[in-house]
Order: C-alpha cells, then structure tokens, then sequence
C-alpha cells in the first residue's frame, strides 16, 4: 500500500497538535500529565523553489497588516539567471528554547505557552516598548501596525494550532520544504528526519537553541 507523504506528515503533525490540546484540558481540569511537547519545523533549501505561497498563507491566517510580514524568503544568490544559483532561506522566529526577546520583555507579554513550550505573546501586555525587539539576535520581530503590540511567528499558535491543525505555511508549500513536529517525541516525523539529515541553525552559538532547522542546499539544480 502506497502512502501519501503530505497525508502522512499532515498525520503525524495533528496527532502531536492534538495531544497537546487534550493536556491544555487536561490541565484546565486539574489533571496534568506532565509532558510537554518541544515543536519545531524544518526549511529544506534544497526544495524551496520561492514561490511565497507560504507567507502568503501565513499572513491572510493571521492578519498580518499589508506591508508587514511574520515570515518571508530571502534569496541567498546572485540575480544572474544561472540555473542552479537559485537558493532561499526562511527568515522568521526561530523558536528558541531560551528565548532572549522573553528574558527582556518586561511585562511579561513575550512568553513561553506553557502547554507548547512555543514562544508567543499576550498582545494585552504589551506595551510597544521594543525590549523584544532589540534583543532578538536574528531582526524578526515587529510591532503590528494595527494592534501596536510585538509580534513574531509562533507557529500559528492562536490560528491552526488551536484547531489542531498544522501552521498555514506547512499547509500551503506545494513541494514539501517544510516540516513541523514534536522533536520531544522520538517517534515524531521530524525527530526520525533529524536524526539523518545534515541541518544547521542560525547562531545557535549564542546559546538560544533555535528550534527552526535549516537544510543546506547541497547540489545545483539541474
């Protein structure tokens, strides 16, 4: 029997999405399981083609004000039409685990969700002081036009995930670039793909232990 991989994947992913849903309830009822997922996504450069499909998706799905954008593609090659110079990156939070943009907030709207382990913000507290912002070592965070509070990609915390789907992005990319799992769960998708491809993360010298995985683009296009 021949499985679908997007069909796989968007199974694996809503069964972590799930779980974590069912341990928010389980913890408004006073029953904590103690688990706690750590989510993560992968780019793989070598399949991006930069059609921007996903930040498009991002943006209508989370009313990102026109002009501003949670997540975007950088190309990372010279416009000289050769084939095979084509590369592209996903700039966007990098979820990290030790978040400085949390550590400096000083009212505690830039959080960590305790169900998720996902860094993301209670636009009720947020003052429009740009601590956040400032300590971000990679520049992705913003002040949303229309609501005037801090903004950053949280995986579609408040959107997709609280319906126990995956973030927009995933959904959206038509050639299987991204990737996004419980990296806690060892059966995970992403935890088995981690585990025998070559990834990198951005500054993860800093000590943040980004959770956003990268795959080099390793051979030219054809």
């Amino acid at each position: 029997m021949t499985i679908d991989r997007r069909k796989f994947l968007a199974g694996t992913a809503l069964g972590a999405v799930t779980a974590v849903l069912l341990n928010k309830q389980e913890a408004k009822a006073g029953n904590v399981s103690g688990y706690k997922p750590r989510f993560a996504m992968i780019f793989d450069q070598n399949k991006c083609v930069g059609c921007g499909a996903c930040k498009e998706a991002c943006s209508e799905t989370n009313h990102v004000p026109a002009g501003q954008l949670r997540m975007t593609l950088e190309r990372q090659s010279p416009l000289d039409g050769t084939p095979g110079n084509r590369k592209y990156v996903r700039v966007s939070c990098q979820q990290c685990s030790e978040p400085p943009c949390v550590r400096v907030c000083p009212t505690g709207a830039a959080h960590i969700d305790p169900a998720t382990n996902i860094v993301t913000m209670d636009n009720s507290r947020c003052v429009g002081c740009k601590y956040c912002i400032a300590g971000c070592p990679y520049n992705v965070r913003f002040i949303n036009e229309e609501t005037k509070a801090a903004e950053n990609c949280d995986f579609c915390l408040h959107t997709k995930l609280a319906i126990g789907e995956q973030p927009a992005c995933v959904q959206a990319c038509r050639y299987d670039a991204l990737v996004f799992g419980d990296t806690n769960d060892p059966n995970s998708y992403i935890s088995k793909m981690l585990a025998v491809k070559n990834s990198v993360r951005v500054r993860a010298v800093l000590g943040t232990h980004p959770n956003l995985h990268y795959i080099p683009k390793l051979k030219e296009e054809v």
